[in-house]
């Protein structure tokens, strides 16, 4: 099967670090991109963008420059305004280092644009634009310039619009440098994604991101290691998945088992059911404890009823008992672990099954939680030799991998793929999905929908629709539960009937016939 390659390798897609951002630019420029044009296209792609939003505008904008060639797009930006017939001005807070910047600025200066000898007032009705650092920022700013601006942002009176990079945030880790970094109403990402932008901890800086596309060329994109990939829900309408025959029964249209719930948390079962029946797998079985077990065929005779658990004295399920009595190599999938609570003795009785199974294995929640207190710990991983996939949250991530550090989730999430050879998708405001190839962020997901038992819900979706389309691909990749997860997303953001897990779940379901049926817009 030749790989699928989701979402396109172009520049609104791919997010980079700093220093592989410095290496383009420098690639660009011994190819013969002079830097002058680099900084004009810049500038002029964002004096467009501002214009389209004019609202921004009526007050008159200050441009802060900085000493760099990220001043410098701020100086072009200025002069395109000006000449537009707003009102400028613009102010240094710092030395002007780069000879290319300051030729912009004295031309600046000679058409008529004011040029501030002090700090603007932050009380001020206009736009402030900062254009200080960029992706060159390595160490702290100084902290009363940020203060400054994030006067201003809290003043409400006027926007602010970070070029590139808020000042004083990592532009690889996503954190200020010190203790705060400017808050953006907006940041204009130039070229490419920066990846500091993308992770949860530069959500309160960023506001809303946009990407400011320069023409890097595609053979360049090509040849960038580690991809990286931004998703938003706008990737949905490319999302394509394997088309089932008209002629499918039931039995070809996947058979997934989910091994779910206990006493203490029976809700969490039937959640991932429902989860499951969502996908519109063809069978779903389960191994229940007695308690969901007793009434699941009130609220969904779908379900096939395989075993049932019995709960230790803490109310967890006890597994072992259960797979005694199942052929797990009649199942395309098998998930594992939503409310089943913690009990080390049964898993140490129960792994082997679990080493042994030769499907896809979902693992979630309690089922991370048991392996990362069991004698072998993450070494589960390396016992395994099939295709494991796994769900944890970042508390459930370093319990498990301990020793594995990294300046941001990416990093987290692709340095444990790729030393366990497992898929791994670390949940977040913006969650990542990660091989030993590739990694996928989601961007733009509507934290609102953050909610209990979603991750239950995610689950059975993930195990019955990678059921689905092993009946049809017996080798998917990880590029499938990257999708799988953004349609879980997308599920909760459209959801009108509430945000609880359930509603989430009827939701899917309908975005699964229009994915199947490919209907969707």
């Amino acid at each position: 099967m030749n790989e699928i390659v989701w979402p396109t390798i172009d520049s609104k897609h791919l997010i980079v670090d700093s220093k592989q951002m410095l290496i383009l630019e420098k690639e660009m420029f011994s190819d013969g991109m002079p830097k002058e044009a680099l900084m004009e296209k810049a500038g002029i792609k964002i004096s467009r963008w501002l214009l389209k939003k004019k609202p921004l505008l009526k007050h008159g904008i200050t441009v802060f420059i900085g000493p760099g060639h990220n001043g410098g797009d701020g100086a072009v930006i200025a002069r395109e305004l000006f000449l537009k017939g707003f009102y400028v001005q613009i102010w240094c807070p710092f030395l002007i280092k780069k000879t290319l910047t300051n030729n912009h600025l004295n031309y600046l200066t000679s058409i008529g644009v004011t040029k501030l000898v002090a700090p603007p007032d932050a009380n001020g009705k206009e736009l402030w634009i900062d254009a200080i650092f960029g992706n060159n920022q390595t160490r702290k700013v100084d902290n009363e310039l940020i203060k400054l601006f994030n006067q201003k942002f809290h003043n409400k009176y006027g926007k602010v619009i970070s070029i590139d990079i808020p000042t004083g945030l990592c532009p690889d880790k996503g954190e200020p440098f010190l203790d705060n970094a400017v808050k953006a109403d907006y940041t204009l990402a130039i070229a490419l994604h920066k990846i500091g932008l993308m992770q949860d901890s530069a959500l309160p800086f960023i506001g809303e991101l946009h990407h400011i596309d320069i023409g890097v060329p595609i053979c360049k994109l090509l040849n960038i290691e580690k991809k990286v990939f931004n998703v938003t829900y706008k990737d949905l309408k490319n999302i394509d998945l394997p088309a089932l025959p008209k002629n499918s029964n039931k039995y070809k249209r996947g058979r997934t088992l989910l091994i779910a719930g206990s006493e203490k948390y029976p809700g969490a079962a039937y959640l991932a059911l429902k989860g499951a029946l969502s996908s519109g797998v063809g069978y779903v079985s389960a191994v229940l404890p007695e308690l969901v077990a007793e009434s699941i065929w009130q609220v969904a005779p779908e379900i096939v009823l395989k075993e049932t658990m019995q709960s230790n004295q803490n109310g967890n399920a006890s597994l072992f008992g259960a797979l005694k009595n199942i052929d797990l190599s009649a199942f395309d999938s098998v998930a594992v672990g939503p409310g089943i609570g913690i009990d080390n003795d049964d898993w140490q009785k129960s792994e082997e099954y679990f080493l042994s199974y030769r499907g896809l294995l979902v693992l979630d929640a309690d089922a991370l939680n048991r392996i990362s207190q069991s004698k072998l710990g993450s070494n589960f991983f390396l016992e395994r030799k099939f295709k494991t996939w796994i769900t944890p949250h970042s508390k459930e991530f370093g319990r498990l991998f301990p020793n594995i550090k990294s300046n941001t989730n990416v990093g987290l999430a692709r340095d444990a793929a790729k030393e366990f050879n497992i898929s791994i998708l670390l949940k977040g405001a913006n969650s990542i999905v990660a091989d030993n190839k590739k990694v996928w962020q989601l961007f733009g997901t509507d934290s609102q929908t953050a909610r209990a038992g979603l991750g239950d819900l995610l689950s059975g979706f993930v195990a019955g629709s990678s059921a689905i389309d092993l009946t049809l691909c017996r080798n998917i990749s990880t590029v499938f539960f990257a999708k799988y997860v953004l349609l879980h997303s997308f599920a909760a953001s459209k959801c009108k009937s509430g945000s609880n897990a359930s509603a989430i779940g009827d939701e899917l379901t309908k975005l699964m016939r229009k994915i199947k049926t490919r209907q969707i817009s």
